[in-house]
C-alpha cells in the first residue's frame, strides 16, 4: 500500500479537480490514516446576497474533503464518484475561514462511506454536517 501524505494531497488538489473547485481556494490542513481536514478561505465571492457562505460552496467543500479522506484510507488517490451526499445546515457561516473534517466510516472494494463536519476555524460548533457515499472505480483507467 502506498502512502497518501500531505505532499500527495497538495498535488492532488492542484491536478485532479475542476478549475471551479480550485477557485474555492482550498488548502490541505491535515491528512491522517482515514481522515482529512481541508480549509476553505473566506471570500465574498462564496457568499449569498446576505453575506452568508452559500450552501453550494459548503457542499463542494464537504465533497472535496471526502475525496482526500478516502484517498488516505486507500493509500492513494483512485478514481471515484459521489453517489450520495446529504447535508444538514446547522447555522450560518459568516466572515470566517471554514474547516471540513472528513472521516471515512467504511471503505470496501467498490464503495466508501463517510462523514464530514464543517466548522469555522475559531469555533468548535459545526455549521454543517454531511453524510456521503462514493463509488470507487479501482479498475478505471
Amino acid at each position: 500500500m502506498t502512502t497518501f501524505d500531505q505532499t500527495a494531497a497538495t498535488t492532488l488538489l492542484q491536478t485532479v479537480f475542476a478549475p471551479w473547485v480550485q477557485n474555492l481556494d482550498l488548502s490541505v490542513e491535515r491528512i491522517e490514516v482515514d481522515s482529512a481536514v481541508l480549509r476553505m478561505r473566506f471570500s465574498e465571492k462564496l457568499c449569498r446576497d446576505n453575506g452568508v457562505v452559500c450552501g453550494q460552496a459548503l457542499m463542494s467543500l464537504a465533497d472535496t474533503a471526502m475525496v482526500f479522506a478516502i484517498s488516505a484510507a486507500a493509500g492513494g488517490y483512485l478514481p471515484m464518484t459521489t453517489v450520495d451526499q446529504t447535508v444538514h445546515f446547522l447555522k450560518p457561516a459568516k466572515q470566517t475561514d471554514l474547516l471540513a473534517d472528513a472521516r471515512v466510516l467504511r471503505i470496501g472494494r467498490t464503495m466508501a462511506f463517510g462523514s464530514v463536519e464543517i466548522r469555522p476555524v475559531n469555533d468548535t460548533r459545526p455549521v454543517a454536517l454531511a453524510q456521503t457515499a462514493y463509488a470507487l472505480m479501482r479498475d478505471a483507467k
